[in-house]
C-alpha cells in the first residue's frame, strides 16, 4: 500500500510541476507578453512592483549570480520592461525597477497565479483547504531543509 502511495504522489508532483510550467509558458505565448520567457517573468516578479532594488538583492532572491542577472536585465531593458540606474552616492550600485510595461506584465502574471490557486480550491470545504495547505507546507519545508534552500523566493 505504501509503495502505491509513493508512486501516485511522485506522479502527481511531477505532473503538477510540469503542467504549471507548460500552462505558464502557453499563457505567456498567447498573451500580450509573448516576448517574455518564464525566466524573464520570474525576474520581473523578483524585482517587484514598488521601489527600485539593487542587482545584488534581486540576484540573491533568484539564487543566481549578479553576472547571470545582468544578462537577463540587459534583455529586459531592451524589451522595455526594466530600467536601471546607478546610485549617485555609490556608482558601483546598480538599481533596477520595472517600467510601466514591466508593472503590467507583473500584474498579469500575478493574476494568473491567483486565478490558478482559486481554481485549485474551488469547491473544497474549509477543512479540505486547510489539509491541502498543511500538506503543502510540510512538503515545502521538507524540500527547503533537505536541499538547503532558504525561505526567500
Amino acid at each position: 500500500m505504501m509503495r502505491k502511495i509513493i508512486n501516485v504522489l511522485n506522479e502527481l508532483l511531477v505532473d503538477i510541476f510540469n503542467d504549471i510550467i507548460t500552462i505558464e509558458q502557453k499563457t505567456l505565448n498567447e498573451g500580450e507578453f509573448k516576448d517574455l520567457s518564464i525566466r524573464e517573468i520570474h525576474t520581473i516578479e523578483a524585482i517587484g512592483m514598488h521601489e527600485a532594488r539593487s542587482m545584488s538583492e534581486v540576484a540573491g532572491d533568484l539564487k543566481i549570480t549578479v553576472g547571470t542577472l545582468t544578462i537577463a536585465i540587459n534583455n529586459l531593458v531592451k524589451k522595455g520592461y526594466v530600467e536601471r540606474k546607478r546610485l549617485e552616492q555609490d556608482r558601483r550600485v546598480v538599481l533596477i525597477k520595472l517600467t510601466k510595461r514591466g508593472k503590467l506584465a507583473y500584474r498579469i502574471h500575478d493574476k494568473f497565479h491567483k486565478d490558478m490557486v482559486k481554481a485549485t480550491i474551488e469547491g473544497m470545504t474549509e477543512t479540505e483547504e486547510n489539509v491541502l495547505v498543511g500538506a503543502l507546507e510540510k512538503l515545502n519545508l521538507f524540500f527547503k531543509s533537505k536541499y538547503n534552500i532558504s525561505g526567500n523566493k
